[in-house]
């Protein structure tokens, strides 16, 4: 699959891709330890804090320990920490599919992350695959809701067969579900699949149903406009992101990590899954070979 893109230039933050580790075969992730701790992409303010009495520096301190603290009992929280004209904001969303464990294992990693990849900017955005977390000092320049931040594009859907103005077909169809899907339900996110085309579509808790929806469609759009055929993507916007992936074999199911039986979709799980069914298969046959040999000493001893 074609390789992570450089994102577009951004009046809120620096983006700087210092790390991109995405899974580009294996999206839309499931939630496991393996992957919802990914990074996905930094975005750097390239002004640091003016701080020799140390206020900003223990205002973020503070702000990080209290996201860190919610996110073990929501999936989604902001706060203020501080006084004008020192004060620092940030909130933290987690992807809807996540425990509150998980939730909280994913926020747990950013402030370190944060910390070795920013250090003290006066705002910044970390992007796990399963959660992200940003912050900025009150007052800073503000972006629209849609802004463009980052995307991934995979293969062509000519170097896949089966598919073409089919697929297309397809895919605007599962937009067309997640956008209906994120309006409609409370969470802000939704996922489901639709002829072979999985999608996933999620805002920020704070926003309003029709926002939400809106926010989607546009995320869609640029997926359309800029990975074209591409058979899988992810867009991240400023206050939602979505992605989608085509399995031209179905798409593969396995059960939520939280009982729940909520589909989660991932080649590499699958995988996984086969490739222990195998060893499990290889184990039996070696201890039944061993059995075989054990057997025939033992003939061979009653004999003597």
């Amino acid at each position: 699959m074609g390789l992570p893109l450089p994102p577009k230039a951004s009046p809120l933050l620096s983006v700087s891709l210092f790390s991109v580790t995405i899974l580009l075969g294996s999206f839309p992730f499931a939630a496991t330890a393996a992957d919802y701790t990914t990074l996905v992409f930094k975005g750097c303010a390239d002004q640091k804090f003016q701080d020799p009495s140390g206020v900003y520096s223990q205002n973020l301190k503070n702000l990080m320990s209290n996201l860190v603290s919610q996110s073990s009992q929501k999936s989604f929280s902001n706060t203020t920490s501080g006084q004008d004209p020192n004060a620092i904001t940030g909130l933290y969303q987690c992807r809807g599919d996540l425990t509150t464990s998980q939730c909280s294992s994913c926020v747990g990693k950013i402030p370190d992350i944060s910390d070795k990849l920013c250090g003290k900017t006066i705002a910044a955005r970390i992007q796990l695959s399963g959660c992200y977390l940003r912050y900025e000092i009150v007052g800073f320049k503000q972006v629209s809701d849609t802004q463009f931040l980052y995307k991934v594009c995979g293969s062509s859907q000519s170097q896949a067969s089966g598919t073409g103005r089919e697929f297309e077909g397809r895919r605007d169809a599962a937009f067309n579900m997640a956008e209906d899907g994120v309006k409609s339900g409370s969470s802000l996110f939704y996922t489901g699949d639709y002829q072979s085309v999985y999608v996933l579509g999620q805002c920020e808790g704070d926003m309003a149903t029709n926002e939400c929806g809106d926010c989607v469609k546009t995320a869609f759009q640029t997926a359309k406009d800029d990975c074209g055929d591409s058979i899988s993507a992810q867009i991240y916007l400023q206050k939602c992101y979505i992605s989608y992936s085509y399995y031209p074999n179905g798409v593969p199911t396995v059960s939520s990590s939280s009982g729940t039986g909520t589909k989660q979709h991932t080649q590499k799980t699958v995988a996984i899954a086969v490739g222990g069914v195998a060893a499990l298969g290889f184990i039996v046959v070696c201890l039944m070979f061993l059995k075989s040999v054990l057997k025939k000493r033992s003939g061979k001893h009653e004999g003597y």
